[in-house]
């Protein structure tokens, strides 16, 4: 019991950490790189809206959020992998998993271009990959 109470612990860990280095990330770019975008963005409720607005955003914004996406999954999967109880990795692709349901429900709710919609994907995708190997050399 007290290995799968850690398992949890690790995957709700590692989501709060990944959540919280892809807002940090998404942040910056809101208030550092593109402002202009940023204010433009706030108080749009409309899904039509939202969608001319990202298909008249700059790449370089949509790229810093997968950049952010990309980060965010590797520090997550890796602190998972790192404070899971088992030997396994099973606990962090759950994690995983978790970051890619969220990144579909993200692009279901804000629609981006189709690109950004493989991008982000393969970003999350691979930076989970990333994390979890990175974490398991070391755990070994």
């Amino acid at each position: 019991m007290k290995q799968i109470l850690r398992n949890i612990a690790a995957v709700l860990l590692g989501f709060i950490a990944a959540s919280a280095v892809m807002m940090l990330v998404e942040t910056i770019n809101g208030k550092v790189f593109y402002p202009d975008l940023a204010k433009a963005a706030e108080g749009i409720k409309d899904r039509e809206a939202m969608r001319a607005l990202f298909a008249s955003a700059p790449i370089g914004s949509l790229l810093v959020v997968a950049f952010g996406w990309f980060v965010g999954s590797i520090v997550g999967t890796w602190m998972c992998t790192r404070i899971s109880a088992s030997a396994t990795t099973r606990a962090s692709w759950v994690l995983a998993s978790l970051l890619i349901l969220a990144g579909v429900a993200n692009n279901l709710m804000m629609p981006p271009p189709m690109w950004f919609w493989v991008l982000g994907m393969a970003t999350l995708a691979g930076g989970s990959y990333l994390g979890i190997r990175f974490a398991s050399q070391k755990k070994q």
